[in-house]
């Protein structure tokens, strides 16, 4: 009989869900979800990102970002400006406000994350980290030939 509940797709949805929710608890007092953060995460790393960019940074749907987007300037985290080189795209670009939030707000997802790790030791956190970038496509995967 097939366990449902053993199932790596099954475990994958449930651990993501713990995380977010950890995560969600942490951001709570200063009026962000997890994928506002991410956005914002994103922009820290290299502000002026158009939107496609953040998009595929993201890999969420153009339509949804948009939506964040909207959210976060009505906020005053971040706005948009034309962009030099083409006149049908926008700059996201932080605010003074939004710029102020990284140190604050990278605490928060740091102690979310101890939470959510504390079962695993440093080793087992790293190793997980590059099995999920595996599986993400972001790393290769060597093959070694067999005889």
């Amino acid at each position: 009989m097939y366990d449902i509940e053993k199932s790596i797709g099954f475990l994958l949805s449930k651990a993501y869900q713990r995380a977010w929710a950890t995560l969600r608890e942490e951001i709570e007092p200063y009026d962000l979800t997890p994928p506002q953060f991410a956005l914002l995460s994103f922009l820290w790393q290299q502000d002026g990102l158009t939107q496609a960019e953040l998009s595929e940074k993201g890999q969420i749907d153009r339509s949804t970002i948009g939506g964040l987007i909207d959210r976060l300037e009505r906020n005053g985290l971040l706005e948009r400006r034309q962009h030099p080189q083409d006149r049908r795209a926008y700059r996201i670009c932080l605010t003074e406000q939004g710029k102020a939030m990284e140190d604050t707000l990278s605490a928060c997802a740091e102690r979310s994350l101890k939470r959510f790790t504390s079962g695993l030791n440093v080793a087992e956190v790293t190793e997980l980290r590059r099995m999920l970038e595996i599986l993400r496509g972001e790393r290769r995967v060597y093959e070694f030939p067999t005889c």
